[in-house]
């Protein structure tokens, strides 16, 4: 050290120590170089409603950013109630319909100063239950259920798990008009397969096969409902709904087995996911057919693959970040309302309009 150099003081003294043992900066380390009670040092750091002297804030946050000091979530947590975290559960992040739906949660997360934690529960009851019992001992401030509930009574273990989180005053969010959580984010999957089915009987379609999810899967019955409704009314006939799941491979199972067993030049095959028609359109041209003019194809989402494929896919747009952002929105905003969600027919070439 040179002669005019200032001796060190106890905060380069703490971390020139921390660096020669690889170790973190701890509260207690902090406390010791601004010279307060451990008391303190957590109230300015964990986000306490205790006020301090500002005299003593200054200090707490000048050392703490000296030592290079990150605070600890849990104690965070403890002193506040809640964490800055708002937890996503979806059932497969590999989709595109959730992974849009996940950057609107954390647009709006990145407003408040919030972080977004992200669970996969692959729709299973059993994993769903422990997620949220693990996330409940994390104190979310807001936990959002993304993926579609079925018509089967909630199992009790999540029930219970999601009542005990609520009562610690966290606040839940699903989608759809089940029961579910303390407030619902509702896309209404219905009326947008309806105005689908009607348009494609518009262009001339009179056959139509439908893929969909398990019976009992609200999204899926509410779009196979939805478009048979429009469809038949319009004039339409749909003569087979296959079953299978909300994968890209469901959809592609379904087709190849359907193709088998013979499908006429003309027929229409509507899915209830984009995914799921993508995946149909593949197995449609392994078999030597042609999407389109061949066996016409149309989906739900308008995800952003839907418009890359060959030949272009027809959907339903769902603004899908926007419906995350008003989910996040619910989860902190105590007055929040669900504005009116736009839902809009994409026509495009996988359906063209039969000749008369």
């Amino acid at each position: 050290m040179s002669a005019s150099s200032p001796p060190p003081g106890p905060a380069s003294s703490s971390r020139a120590g921390r660096s020669a043992r690889g170790a973190a900066a701890t509260l207690h380390d902090v406390a010791r170089a601004a010279g307060v009670s451990l008391a303190t040092a957590s109230r300015v750091l964990n986000g306490s409603e205790r006020k301090v002297a500002e005299s003593f804030r200054e200090r707490v946050e000048a050392a703490a950013a000296d030592l290079g000091y990150t605070a600890n979530v849990s104690a965070q947590a403890t002193a506040r109630g809640t964490s800055p975290v708002i937890a996503l559960l979806v059932a497969d992040i590999a989709d595109p319909y959730f992974g849009l739906i996940a950057s609107g949660v954390a647009r709006g997360a990145d407003e408040h100063g919030l972080v977004v934690t992200i669970a996969i529960t692959e729709r299973d009851a059993e994993r769903e239950a422990r997620i949220v019992r693990a996330l409940r001992g994390q104190r979310p401030q807001g936990l959002i259920l993304a993926a579609s509930r079925t018509e089967e009574p909630m199992e009790a273990e999540t029930a219970r798990e999601l009542g005990e989180y609520t009562r610690l005053g966290g606040r839940t969010v699903t989608f759809g008009p089940d029961g579910l959580g303390d407030r619902r984010v509702e896309i209404d999957n219905r009326a947008g397969a309806e105005a689908l089915g009607r348009r494609m009987a518009e262009r001339g379609y009179r056959t139509a096969i439908a893929i969909g999810a398990a019976e009992g899967v609200r999204t899926s019955d509410e779009r196979l409902a939805g478009f048979r409704a429009g469809f038949e009314a319009a004039g339409g006939t749909i003569e087979r709904v296959l079953r299978g799941d909300f994968r890209r491979e469901s959809g592609a199972a379904a087709m190849t087995e359907t193709l088998g067993e013979g499908v006429a030049t003309g027929t229409l095959v509507f899915a209830i996911s984009d995914v799921v028609a993508i995946g149909a359109m593949s197995a449609i041209r392994d078999a030597g057919r042609q999407v389109g003019a061949d066996i016409a194809v149309c989906g739900f989402d308008d995800v952003p693959s839907s418009s890359d494929v060959t030949p272009a896919l027809t959907t339903v747009r769902v603004p899908l970040s926007e419906v995350g952002y008003q989910a996040f929105r619910a989860t902190v905003d105590p007055d929040w309302q669900q504005p009116p969600l736009p839902l809009e027919v994409i026509v495009r070439a996988s359906t063209p309009e039969v000749a008369a």
